[in-house]
């Protein structure tokens, strides 16, 4: 039978610590009728942490016999993740609808990055950075549009 061992549990609260901030940002999202929302932050934030988590795994099983780096898994979940924001971005004849959206998932990503390597704090203030920019520069924008018409 497996037994739950110590790293067992740091994995479980990495997955959940990142898809619990991931969905934080989501829920601001979705409250305002964002293309993308609660489930689409949480989800893209607790696959970046998975495979950040895997990624060091893998670093640990072969480390010394085989040229292994945490990183480029990293890199490449960015890249990647680029391509999701890419799919939320819309052009129209009036301009271009998505950019925040695009811009939110890849901080997602980051932040779910951050919890698969344990990075808690810089996960929590960047979840706590991007919630004031998304709910207080939304309030400003609106203003300054407000103030331009």
């Amino acid at each position: 039978m497996l037994g739950i061992t110590p790293e067992d549990m740091n994995m479980a609260y990495k997955l959940l610590t990142a898809t619990f901030l991931g969905g934080l940002i989501g829920f601001e999202r979705e409250a305002h009728g964002k293309e993308a929302g609660f489930r689409t932050y949480a989800l893209v934030c607790l696959g970046s942490a998975l495979i950040m988590v895997v990624s060091v795994q893998i670093f640990e099983i072969y480390q010394g016999l085989a040229e292994v780096d945490p990183g480029r898994v990293a890199a490449q979940v960015v890249s990647g993740v680029g391509f999701l924001g890419a799919g939320a971005i819309i052009r129209y004849p009036q301009g271009v609808k998505g950019l925040t959206t695009a811009a939110g998932i890849w901080t997602a990503a980051g932040i779910g990055l951050a919890c698969g390597i344990g990075a808690f704090h810089s996960a929590i203030v960047t979840t706590v950075l991007a919630l004031l920019i998304l709910i207080v520069f939304s309030k400003v924008n609106r203003m300054l549009e407000a103030r331009n018409s």
